[in-house]
């Protein structure tokens, strides 16, 4: 990514607790494939439910577009955390 675009680092956390929704989260995560570095993601089995983590680089409003888009998903739980260095 660019600098001269004011990005930033985020990690993003996502709980999908609705696993028929997971195909929403992919089709979302896809859309803003681009900002991405890196994703792990983690079936949790016992509690029927899947952890994803990405780590993305883009400027504060891509971030917030991707995270908004992903908590309106019913059963998606959503949280980002930004660097404070742009």
């Amino acid at each position: 990514m660019s600098e001269e675009r004011d990005t930033r680092i985020a990690i993003i956390g996502i709980v999908v607790e609705n696993l028929s929704k997971f195909y929403l989260v992919n089709a979302i995560l896809h859309e803003y494939s681009k900002l991405f570095v890196g994703r792990m993601g983690i079936p949790y089995k016992e509690r029927e439910i899947s952890v994803i983590t990405l780590i993305a680089e883009g400027t504060n409003d891509e971030i917030s577009a991707v995270t908004g888009k992903l908590g309106r998903v019913e059963g998606v739980s959503v949280k980002a955390m930004l660097t404070k260095v742009k």
